[in-house]
């Protein structure tokens, strides 16, 4: 719950994966990065996760169907949902099963990223809306090995590739 109307909340929204994103918490996680404006049809991801925009209602409901890792079958999205004049409810929905070997990488991995990047994505939320507002997410240190494991095999490739 954010202690802000809906169309601000709602307006954040319609930044995601703009220049000027205001929601994705694009300073600490990898952008998310469509190949056009966000929309119906538009397909990209963050980092190598890769889905395809299939609801798109401004200011409202934004919804992305997963086509990568492989073993992701399903959806994740924003909702913005009108609580009273001055305060709204953000959501994040993760509806989705995991086959094959990606069972086991989204246990042991993506799943925690993903839950760290959506805290960070809604506090950022609650920071531009709320003034004074500081944030409440704090990574554990098993999200922090993931990271450093995963910004390691990055630089690992690029100086391979080079």
């Amino acid at each position: 719950m954010i202690a802000a109307d809906a169309e601000a909340v709602g307006r954040l929204l319609d930044t995601l994966s703009s220049d000027d994103d205001r929601l994705w918490p694009i300073q600490q996680w990898p952008a998310m990065r469509f190949d056009r404006p966000l929309g119906v049809g538009a397909v990209g991801g963050h980092g190598p996760i890769r889905y395809t925009c299939v609801t798109y209602v401004p200011g409202r409901e934004v919804r992305f169907r997963f086509h990568r890792p492989a073993g992701f079958d399903g959806t994740h999205g924003f909702i913005v949902e009108e609580l009273d004049s001055g305060h709204t409810r953000l959501t994040h929905e993760l509806i989705m099963r995991t086959h094959g070997k990606d069972r086991f990488t989204w246990a042991l991995g993506w799943r925690w990223l993903h839950d760290a990047a959506l805290e960070d994505s809604l506090d950022l939320a609650e920071t531009a809306l709320v003034p004074g507002t500081t944030p409440r997410s704090r990574h554990s240190r098993y999200v922090r090995f993931l990271r450093g494991r995963i910004h390691s095999d990055q630089v690992r490739k690029s100086l391979v590739h080079q």
